[in-house]
Order: C-alpha cells, then structure tokens, then sequence
C-alpha cells in the first residue's frame, strides 16, 4: 500500500512528509485508513534519542484510530467500515508466559513497537500513526465505538491505557482514595478514569491555576505540591498513588501520603534516578511499583469502558503541517490535554 506520512530523517529533526509502502495483507491482517493520530511525549523522546539510539527514518505515532478498507482472508475480529484502534505495540512473539497471560506488553521476548522498532523478522522496520493508512494483525487492535467523539479516542490508545492498566490492577474502587500526580495528557486521563471507577480523587501539582479543570475532570480535592502544610495534613491517607510526570521529582513526599499496603505507582519515566529512604516503605508495608500501558484485552476492556462512561480525552485537533509546533507547545506542557493529527491533512 502506497503510504504518506511524517518522519524524522534523523535524530532531533523537524517531521517533514514521507513517502513509504505498508505490506501487503496477510491472512490475519487489517487494513485500515487512519482518521486521527495522537501525539505522544515518547514520540517527541523518541525522535530526539533521549531514550537511546532510535531507528531512522521513524514515522511516530502510536494513538491511532480509522476505519477498516481492507481484511484479510482468515480475519474474523473485524469487517470493512468498522472502527479500530491501534496502540503501543503490533506484536509479541506470542508464546511466552505472559503473553499466553494477555499481558502482551511485558512480552519475554519484547512486544513489537508501532513504531522505531523492527518487525519480528528483525530487519523490517515498523512506522507508527503519523500516516494516512495502517496495517495491522487483527490481535493487535481493538474495536472502537461509534458513539464515542472520534478524535478524543485516539489518545485511549496509550494515555488512555497507561492510566487505566494500574488504577483497575491496584484495586481502584468505591472507598479507595487515589491520588494522582500531574495533570497533563496521561494524568488527566487518571482523573476520569479514576473517577467514574469510584474512587475518591485527589490532583497533586505545582500549577495551582490547573485546580479548576482537575475538578472539571471528575477530582473531588486538589492539592498544590509545594503547600507543605497540605502535604503534612495528608500522611497516612492514600491508597494509591500514581506519578504520571517524567520530570524530576522529589518522591519522598508522596510516599509519606500512602496508608499501610499503600502503592505509588510510576508511569511516567525520568532521565534520572530516584533515591528513597527504606525507612518510609518498611514500616508500613509501601510499595513502589511501575507499569506500562496493558496488554489487547485489558486495551479492550479499557474501549468499552470508555463507551459505557462516555470517556474520552481531552483534545486539540491539529493538521500536519503544525506537528512541529505541536512538539514544541507539548514540551512546554501548552496543550490540554492532547494533540491529535488530523490524517486528512496528510
């Protein structure tokens, strides 16, 4: 298939238009043109190599919703005209412990990324949603509703999941109280989530302005970080925690806030190490955990509750020609909450 899309030539480029060809179908393969297509700060890492050598040309993008033109002979998940979505990975080998478990995404052998990646023949390489059509093994996408606003459910993709994966693993529930650290394109997400699942809901962040849309977004309380006095008045409170922020931080605060048997879980990653004092996470039985989107029938699980609930993120529709000034507003976190491509402007 004759494909149009945006790349990065090199490590730290400007995206410019890209001319490439998806595979032919296979038995199990899907064929689909891509409506709307997220864009991710791992996109941004990714391309300026800030997590190691990436893979050039890259085509990024890896929130991606459209509409299916074309099955295969032995597709049985899907039909022509019907929604789908696409996330974080295209494959896993399959065979593995957890894999056989459907937690593809901690695949033994690696999942196969949407993009900067290689296909499992180890020398095709894998070019992500910034494009005008998509092909895809039917395993590896998910049906996504016709009632829900359809650029708001290309983010669900991968903020959507990373959030929701821990909140429903850690138990997230009527009388449970969770807190989450940031609102930006994944913690905004936490919030809904959070919230239509029950849970009392707290906003940590240093913006005090973002109390008003933290409240909009389901929070029932919202905290300044640096309010010493407020973080005190918390210790001992929490059931769960979640840190979506890849900056820097200072994570002793919050562990103090978790009860006994307590979590705080990290999805957003920094560039540098944490260091914590056992003392806060011995005696209470804290636990410092991470995770990582989820696997296609959690992502599943994930779309139909989002259509139950009617969930969708928070966006702002751009075309093609402003990715680069998409990159550099999410850099500077001026989006609320998450830019989405319009493929049409490809």
């Amino acid at each position: 298939m004759d494909t149009r899309g945006f790349a990065a030539t090199v490590a730290k480029a400007n995206l410019t238009p890209f001319k490439f060809s998806r595979r032919e179908l296979r038995p199990h393969d899907v064929a689909f043109d891509v409506a709307f297509s997220g864009i991710c700060h791992s996109d941004i890492h990714q391309v300026n190599e800030d997590w190691g050598p990436s893979i050039f040309p890259m085509v990024p993008g890896h929130e991606i919703v459209g509409v299916v033109t074309a099955i295969g002979p032995d597709v049985t998940k899907f039909k022509v005209g019907e929604r789908i979505g696409v996330g974080t990975f295209v494959d896993s080998c399959r065979s593995c412990e957890y894999c056989l478990a459907g937690n593809e995404q901690y695949c033994a052998n690696g999942q196969t990324g949407t993009y900067n990646d290689y296909e499992r023949d180890g020398a095709t390489p894998t070019y992500g949603g910034y494009s005008n059509n998509f092909v895809v093994d039917e395993n590896y996408a998910v049906h996504v509703s016709e009632t829900l606003n359809f650029e708001g459910t290309a983010p669900l993709l991968c903020a959507g999941i990373t959030l929701y994966s821990p909140l429903r693993h850690w138990g997230a529930t009527t009388g449970k109280r969770v807190g989450i650290i940031g609102l930006g394109g994944l913690g905004h997400m936490g919030v809904k989530f959070s919230h239509a699942l029950g849970a009392e809901t707290t906003v940590f962040s240093h913006s005090p302005g973002k109390e008003g849309d933290a409240l909009r977004l389901g929070a029932e309380h919202f905290v300044v970080s640096s309010d010493l006095d407020e973080m005190n008045a918390l210790e001992n409170s929490f059931d769960l925690i979640i840190n979506t922020v890849s900056a820097d931080i200072d994570l002793t605060p919050y562990v103090k806030l978790l009860k006994v048997d307590g979590a705080l879980v990290l999805v957003g990653i920094p560039g540098k190490s944490f260091k914590l004092n056992a003392g806060l996470i011995v005696p209470k039985r804290r636990s410092i955990a991470g995770s990582n989107t989820g696997g296609m029938a959690e992502l599943q699980e994930m779309m139909d509750f989002c259509a139950d609930h009617n969930i969708t993120s928070d966006v702002e529709v751009i075309a093609s020609d402003y990715i680069g000034a998409a990159y550099e507003r999410t850099i500077a976190s001026d989006v609320k909450y998450r830019f989405v491509i319009d493929a049409s402007t490809l």
